[in-house]
């Protein structure tokens, strides 16, 4: 299929944006054929040296997170402290679709980059925030990363640790990319109102919010006062059949078996256990509830004789409702992951293949991934497109405005 082919062909979105979510969501918009202008600062985007900086991320000679967030991007660098550099973003603007921004909205009001201040350059621009809070509130104006508003503001941390043992830390990111997806839907959304009416209009979610819609189940029974103590370690579960197990290849799997008068039997087949099917310890769920620890050492005991492949095997030949626990050093060798497009080829030099962007459509198949841009690599290409003369960009970067 021909990039002109595309869904979003034809659309330019700004990408002013830095870090993680927001940037996410404009490649999502870019893998679907949309032309995407990073707008930078000076300095770039953190993203660009973010493997470095924090200790979280595994070191690598490939920048893969600036190329896996900013891939088939455009640079450009504009100083908007700089009345020159701001006036040269509104000629962007009056010509691009879609603005993506995750400023915090002091910062929006000091650049002059709040949605009233560009829906006068562009009525039919959709301005898209992402925000770490929210847009109202006491902590609107705090900024916030996935760690801090989507884990641990909306309880997921504390929701999923064992009683007795500290919250668990998120690793990078990845309450961002489930945001991004958020902020894709309202922008197609405002794109879908811009075809009935004309209009453009703002649209956007928060970190916080998303964090709180993946933990549901758990704070909207809060919110009805229902609540639950600590999850109990795995040899005492509340469910041994909703548990995880060692294998002797020391993998862990996760069962995870939610009609479980249906699959005992199953399951116990599988595992060589049948003389535990009529046993009356277990002989109905509230038995095998009231009887978990004793069942969960069974299973552990059992599980820990054979290695992963055998219990694979044994399991599905049964239906019985398991999934391993995937390590990272896995993803590469996983066939279903490359099967179902989740693992595809880019045409990065270094980064032979990336993550493709979870949306699958029957009529369209998503951009190759060509590399990351540099630092104001397109900056004159850019600006030149939006109607400025070689003279006037020259200006630009004589004054340091544009680099």
């Amino acid at each position: 299929m021909a990039e002109s082919d595309l869904p979003l062909a034809g659309l330019r979105v700004l990408d002013i944006s830095s870090f993680i979510a927001a940037p996410a969501a404009a490649v999502v918009l870019g893998d679907w054929g949309a032309d995407v202008i990073k707008v930078e600062g000076p300095e770039g985007d953190p993203n660009r040296r973010i493997m470095h900086d924090s200790s979280n991320y595994p070191k690598s000679e490939v920048n893969y997170p600036w190329q896996m967030d900013s891939r088939n991007k455009r640079s450009i660098v504009l100083d908007l402290k700089q009345a020159a550099a701001r006036a040269a973003l509104d000629r962007l603007i009056a010509k691009s679709d879609i603005l993506i921004c995750n400023f915090p909205p002091p910062v929006r009001d000091k650049l002059r980059l709040a949605y009233d201040d560009v829906k006068s350059v562009n009525p039919r621009l959709i301005y898209a925030s992402l925000t770490g809070y929210g847009e109202s509130g006491p902590d609107r104006d705090r900024p916030g990363f996935d760690a801090t508003a989507y884990f641990a503001r909306s309880g997921l941390l504390d929701a999923q640790r064992y009683e007795g043992g500290p919250p668990g830390v998120p690793g990078p990111a990845q309450g961002d990319r489930a945001t991004a997806m958020t902020l894709v839907s309202a922008i197609l959304m405002a794109l879908m109102h811009r075809t009935k009416t004309g209009e453009g209009s703002w649209v956007g979610t928060s970190l916080l919010g998303n964090g709180l819609w993946s933990c549901g189940v758990i704070a909207q029974a809060a919110l009805v006062g229902a609540f639950l103590p600590h999850r109990p370690p795995p040899d005492r579960p509340r469910s041994a059949l909703g548990n995880i197990y060692r294998t002797a290849d020391d993998r862990w799997l996760q069962l995870t078996i939610v009609r479980a008068d249906k699959l005992w039997a199953p399951l116990c087949r599988a595992m060589g256990l049948e003389a535990l099917i009529d046993d009356p310890r277990f002989a109905s769920e509230p038995e095998r509830r009231q009887n978990a620890p004793e069942l969960a050492g069974l299973l552990s005991d059992a599980f820990a004789t054979k290695p992963y492949e055998h219990w694979r095997q044994a399991l599905a030949a049964h239906s019985v409702t398991f999934g391993v626990i995937s390590r990272p050093q896995d993803v590469p060798d996983d066939q279903q992951a490359v099967a179902c497009g989740a693992v595809v080829d880019t045409a990065i030099p270094g980064m032979p293949r990336t993550l493709a962007d979870p949306v699958r459509l029957g009529f369209a198949s998503q951009r190759l991934a060509h590399a990351a841009p540099e630092l104001g690599q397109h900056s004159d290409e850019i600006l030149g497109e939006a109607g400025l003369s070689t003279g006037e960009i020259a200006g630009l970067r004589a004054s340091g405005a544009v680099k």
